[in-house]
């Protein structure tokens, strides 16, 4: 498991100079999923009346719309909390594609990101803008997010490089309106760490994130050691051990693991299907793999979570698992699950400083979609082929769902 214990530094700069950018409120469709039951006798309930429906059906909508209320109230206190000129450098047209696209796992002065450096903002500023992630993102996912941004502090410490690394050079900003219809979306990253958050069409969708981690593992001003994805690393490897010679023939393609194949940049790709069918696993195997799905999709408030696993799950029979390095446990192994709405990817890199290996910083990869067959990279294109446990870039997409595009219309 992972631990988190730390709370985020105030700040000790002032605003950078603001991004010109103007907001145009959109209104969106919300939607809510109830799910009706009936009774074991197989008989349908009447009321005399449609009051008992109405009402189920509200209370239905206000708990799938709680998450949404809760983030958008928070959204807009975070803004109050702004100057004129803080809430233009922050604030993006929900048009404005590129700034959608501007994230990398590079670190800061390697690769330019737009909005509001988190080490600009005050305490009250960064503790606002804290309660959006909150009120969006599962106890878990909240967690895990803050441990991987965590690691970027314990990078910097322990490469000496803190005009790279830290927690301060993580950038934020908020693209469209924020309104309970949307469509509208925060984002906040920097090095190893992205989180993509659109709320459109009454749902709050995280695809494409980037999930990684630099250091793995470190300690913690408590003393505990954090492991950020180590329940994600020990449980994939579970589930690979798990398999008999016929499956790890399927699932296993190579003994060395490779880059992302849709890492920064990558953008409207898909991949072509490969490994073993979690339809052809045991019942153990697949709840173990959907184990470790969950981390992803359930990073995400939980009433949205529940959503996206019932779509992960109703594609099983198109949805692969698939495995590049040594099956052994604390050994350096790509990973991935797709399916026709998923993308993880979980990929070892190369020991350098700084920044390691892969295709960030928004340039696709030269490889095509679909034929993953080369190791991790430096930034230069150099094969890495020293891959670390210690260093982690990951992926999570939605192929047909990327910055809530999916339920905007």
């Amino acid at each position: 498991m992972f631990w988190y214990s730390s709370d985020p530094e105030p700040a000790r700069q002032q605003p950078r100079p603001p991004h010109s950018r103007r907001v145009a409120g959109a209104v969106g469709a919300a939607t809510a999923l109830l799910v009706v039951t009936s009774c074991s006798s197989g008989t349908a309930v009447s009321t005399g009346s449609d009051s008992f429906a109405q009402a189920i059906s509200a209370n239905a909508s206000a708990v799938h719309g709680a998450p949404i209320k809760k983030t958008t109230a928070a959204a807009k206190a975070f803004l109050a909390t702004l100057d004129a000129e803080q809430k233009n450098t922050v604030l993006f047209d929900w048009t404005d594609q590129e700034q959608k696209q501007r994230w990398s796992n590079f670190p800061y002065g390697v690769f330019p990101r737009a909005g509001l450096k988190w080490g600009d903002l005050s305490t009250t500023q960064q503790n606002a803008w804290l309660a959006i992630m909150k009120a969006s993102l599962s106890h878990e996912g909240y967690k895990r997010v803050l441990a991987e941004w965590n690691a970027d502090d314990a990078n910097a410490t322990e490469t000496g490089q803190s005009n790279l690394f830290g927690k301060k050079y993580y950038y934020i900003a908020l693209i469209g309106n924020p309104s309970t219809t949307g469509p509208w979306m925060w984002q906040f990253g920097g090095h190893h760490v992205t989180v993509n958050a659109a709320v459109t069409g009454g749902r709050i969708s995280l695809t494409p994130s980037f999930i990684g981690d630099q250091p793995a593992s470190y300690t913690d001003a408590g003393g505990k050691t954090v492991r950020p994805l180590g329940d994600i690393e020990d449980q994939a490897f579970a589930l690979v051990g798990s398999l008999d010679t016929a499956q790890k023939e399927k699932a296993v393609l190579g003994d060395t693991p490779i880059d992302l194949v849709l890492g920064p940049g990558e953008d409207g790709k898909t991949i072509a299907p490969e490994g073993l069918r979690l339809s052809e696993m045991t019942a153990h195997q697949r709840a173990a793999a959907l184990k470790v799905i969950r981390h992803y999709t359930g990073l995400v408030d939980d009433a949205d979570a529940a959503a996206r696993m019932r779509e992960v799950k109703s594609a099983l029979r198109r949805t692969y698992f698939a495995w590049y390095g040594p099956t052994t446990p604390g050994s350096a192994a790509y990973f991935r699950f797709t399916g026709p709405t998923l993308v993880i990817e979980y990929s070892p890199q190369g020991a350098g400083r700084p920044g390691g290996g892969g295709p960030g910083g928004g340039t696709p990869s030269p490889t095509p979609s679909g034929t993953p067959s080369s190791p991790p990279q430096d930034q230069a294109g150099t094969p890495i082929n020293n891959a670390t446990t210690d260093h982690i870039h990951g992926i999570y997409r939605d192929p047909t769902n990327e910055y809530g595009d999916k339920y905007a219309s």
